[in-house]
């Protein structure tokens, strides 16, 4: 091949590159593979090789072509660079739109073409994309410099880390100068595999996309930033010039005709987002054009349910108002556009104070350090609590009474404390010690030991536990707590029989333990503070409708410890699956326990039987829930529970044999849930999988079948989508079923 059949075979390639290029990563639509891709990249590299007269500052290859760098020389902005002033709630938005009227009024009254009284004042809401702000410079149609917004008048030239990002094209589609700006950001799915990989390296993880995004940014080796594919979302225009041509439009833009090319100045927002998609950027599609703040409110309040769903994250939504007249006509402040502002969605992640530290009691007797903060709005709700787990979480965090924290909180997630800026101490701060007596009965406490760890062969030693347990068995805590877990929902689901009731009715004298409180007459209620006679009476007929139950919640709502929902439900299928006979060998004999139980009194009978061993032998159940399931059941004072629930007539309902993942429709199918459903609870959709065959799991796996996601799912969701796990909502869950 000569040089000039070279140079018509590598335009045609590079067209067909940036064609391919452009459907992929900005209209994802891609209609080869990647190996295609890869093909053509390869033909077209091996030519710029062979004839180095064709490589082009434009060309395809030069997305990762440039050197490692020294350092990240300054550059400054040709435009400088605003930040939007920030409103956190529809009262703020409220107070700005009315600041924005005046101004428009005035404006409109001092001078000779009014604008606000010709023009409707319309807004249109893009998201607020969590990322790294970019400003990308092109000559005549070409990228030539990308930099990172720095102090708003000299950023960083990252240029070739830029050109590394497929959705930004290296040529427009029109010959024109321009400054634009727009969003660096990382995926979620792709923050996940770049940490996997830095933990195996034993490298400090990012903590999130925008800085995972901005570290790549910022990387002198242009091979890195490639190899975290980065993206970009681009929103504004700057400057606009048609080459050769001089204009004064009294506005942002400086825009002509010209006989090869048209370029219409735009006068609108929306019109700018429009002409950013025809050069060739790729623009984000979720952008609405408002009437009113009203409408504004509830796409902002839509996102706030939507955003977790996404890739890429989104801490709020940028109101801008769409007419460009009206903008160049308001300006800016000394930092702020007055044209437009960030709508911040509510933080999952603010600053508090440690104003003491308490210790409560759990149903195990485990001991559980409270932090008590001063109040914070996090994640839309105020909290004042949030657990710090154990004494060892407490050492590794070094929080002190008085310190000031970062705590995390995310949609329905109980908060919990992240970091300690340390650096804010006074000197004043308090250390905490765990108490060496229960601070509710005064008894003895202490770590428990846990096991043995081998450090290597010879050396063995024991290990404890990270929690502090009471060791008074009788601690009025411990049974309270013991209680109120019996009657929850998960458990007998005694309907308002809540935590308060529960320790009132411990405090009386009227009931020591669960068996008791089937024992409870209206005479017993009534003279009580809160119950009059029909709240006296509810609270009875919830308790007689609660005595039929299922064998799983019935398991669970015992309280054993280490024996939790999910062994609730081993143990179940294990008594209801047919036990196989001799000749049999496609039963799994290790998931069966080779028992007859139809009702409480068998329970009461056998289940002190079953040794830790046996118990093991359901596929599940480790070593601490069959030594827990053998003490519980052994204990006396648990089997004259037992006893007295029976005599009080409760009924445990027990699956026939074979009934139990027999012939559901979701037989053998693995399900994972994760956030708000509408139809029914989570509660209620596992029992419905569970009933049907199938498995519910905490996590998700690639052995996950289906993970049912509703309104506000958590880090599921996401994990779901990068592994491929098919996520489904509540219309297919019903199809199913």
């Amino acid at each position: 091949m000569d040089k000039k059949q070279a140079k018509i075979r590598a335009e045609k390639l590079a067209k067909e590159i940036n064609k391919l290029r452009y459907e992929y990563h900005v209209l994802d639509k891609p209609d080869v593979t990647d190996e295609v891709y890869d093909s053509l990249m390869a033909e077209l590299r091996g030519l710029e090789e062979q004839f180095p007269e064709l490589k082009t500052p434009d060309s395809p290859t030069q997305r990762i072509g440039g050197k490692p760098l020294d350092k990240f020389q300054k550059v400054k902005h040709a435009v400088r660079q605003w930040s939007f002033d920030d409103v956190f709630s529809f009262e703020e938005l409220k107070k700005w739109e009315e600041k924005i009227k005046r101004m428009v009024e005035k404006i409109s009254l001092g001078s000779k073409s009014p604008i606000g009284l010709l023009e409707p004042l319309e807004y249109v809401v893009e998201i607020k994309i969590d990322g790294l702000k970019i400003i990308l410079t092109y000559e005549d149609g070409i990228f030539t410099q990308g930099a990172t917004r720095g102090d708003g008048v000299i950023g960083e030239d990252v240029t070739e880390n830029l050109k590394t990002i497929r959705s930004l094209p290296l040529r427009l589609k029109k010959d024109i100068n321009c400054v634009v700006v727009g969003e660096c950001w990382l995926s979620k799915s792709e923050l996940e595999r770049i940490n996997a990989g830095r933990k195996e390296k034993g490298l400090p993880l990012f903590a999130n996309s925008r800085n995972a995004a901005a570290g790549s940014i910022r990387q002198l080796d242009p091979k890195i930033a490639a190899s975290r594919k980065l993206d970009s979302f681009i929103y504004d225009i700057d400057y606009l010039e048609i080459p050769n041509f001089k204009s004064q439009i009294p506005n942002k833009f400086q825009t002509q005709n010209s006989k090869s090319q048209t370029i219409y100045s735009p006068k609108t927002q929306m019109e700018e987002l429009k002409l950013l998609e025809e050069l060739g950027f790729n623009v984000n599609k979720e952008t609405k054009l408002c009437k009113n703040i009203d409408d504004i409110e509830k796409y902002y309040q839509d996102w706030i349910h939507k955003k977790d769903k996404q890739d890429y994250g989104i801490d709020g939504v940028v109101i801008k108002i769409n007419s460009i007249s009206i903008q160049d006509a308001l300006g800016y402040t000394g930092k702020s556009p007055r044209w437009g502002v960030a709508y911040k969605f509510p933080a999952e992640k603010v600053t508090t104070v440690v104003e003491d530290i308490t210790v409560q009691v759990g149903r195990t007797g485990a001991l559980t350090p409270v932090a008590h903060l001063r109040p914070v709005l996090v994640a839309g709700s105020t909290v004042s609590r949030a657990t710090l787990h154990n004494e060892d979480e407490i050492k590794r965090l070094d929080i002190r009474i008085g310190d000031t924290i970062v705590i995390h909180k995310a949609g329905d997630v109980i908060p919990e404390v992240v970091e300690v800026l340390k650096h804010l101490r006074t000197g004043k701060e308090k250390f905490f010690k765990m108490p060496e007596e229960c601070p509710i009965c005064g008894g003895p406490v202490q770590r428990e030991a846990v096991g043995i760890r081998s450090l290597r062969r010879r050396d063995r030693i024991p290990t404890e536990s990270a929690a502090h347990y009471c060791l008074n068995k009788n601690c009025f805590a411990i049974e309270k707590e013991a209680v109120t877990h019996f009657v929850s929902k998960k458990g007998f689901n005694i309907d308002g029989m809540g935590e308060k009731i529960v320790e009132q009715l411990m405090s009386e004298g009227l009931i020591a333990d669960a068996s008791e409180i089937f024992e409870l007459a209206k005479g017993d209620l009534e003279p009580l503070e809160r119950f009059a006679e029909k709240s006296a009476q509810n609270l009875l007929e919830a308790i007689e409708n609660s005595k039929k139950i299922e064998f799983e919640k019935f398991i669970y709502a015992l309280g054993i410890r280490h024996v939790g929902e999910e062994t609730a439900v081993l143990i179940a299928r294990a008594i209801s699956a047919e036990i196989p006979n001799s000749k049999s060998q496609d039963q799994n004999k290790s998931q069966i326990l080779n028992y007859k139980i139809r009702n409480l009194a068998d329970i009461i009978e056998i289940f002190p039987q079953i040794t830790a061993e046996q118990w093991m032998n359901i596929k599940g159940i480790g070593e601490k829930s069959a030594k827990s399931l053998v003490e519980w059941f052994n204990n006396k004072e648990n089997q004259k529970i037992l006893e007295k629930m029976k005599e009080s007539g409760v009924a445990v309902e027990v699956a026939e044999r074979g009934a139990k993942g027999g012939k559901g429709k979701l037989k053998g199918l693995t399900f994972v849930l994760t956030g708000e459903l509408e139809s029914f609870t989570r509660d209620e959709a596992k029992d419905i999988i569970r009933k049907e065959g199938g498995d519910v799991s905490g996590s998700v796996s690639k052995k996950t079948d289906y993970v049912l996601a509703g309104e506000n799912p958590g880090s599921k969701y996401e994990k779901a989508r990068s592994l491929g796990v098919k996520i489904i909502g509540e219309k297919e869950f019903k199809k199913m079923i």
